[in-house]
């Protein structure tokens, strides 16, 4: 079983960087892919962007490639989501989600994660 907390959301303008984090408990965090979500009031939570577990392999949904870039370090149990270049659009609180399935791997969908975090809220001012 895995703890997932994350930090690092804000209040920011258009344009502007964020650097998320989530932290893991456990020793076996390599064992983990790792999945960002975000869900905007009144809307369903949709995949951001996913890692494999030696960070090999990244995955992004279309809205964002190119501004954000998710990273892990192991030896930190700690998965990373920068965001640059924020719109307003992508106001919402953001998730970080764990699962071990390795038939599936970066997995898109929420389904497919066991362990999820409480979320950090990321607003962008326009």
């Amino acid at each position: 079983q895995v703890q997932l907390v994350e930090s690092g959301g804000g209040l920011v303008q258009a344009g502007d960087s964020l650097r998320l984090s989530c932290a893991a408990s456990g020793r076996t965090f390599s064992s983990y892919y790792m999945g960002w979500f975000r869900q905007a009031p009144g809307k369903e939570r949709e995949f951001v962007g996913g890692i494999s577990r030696f960070g090999g392999s990244t995955s992004y949904a279309d809205s964002v490639k190119g501004r954000f870039t998710i990273s892990r370090d192991n030896a930190k149990n700690t998965v990373y989501l920068q965001l640059n270049s924020l719109k307003p659009e992508d106001t919402a609180v953001y998730y970080c989600a764990a699962h071990s399935r390795t038939s599936i791997g970066i997995a898109t969908t929420p389904i497919w994660y066991d362990y999820w975090g409480q979320g950090t809220q990321v607003t962008v001012s326009s």
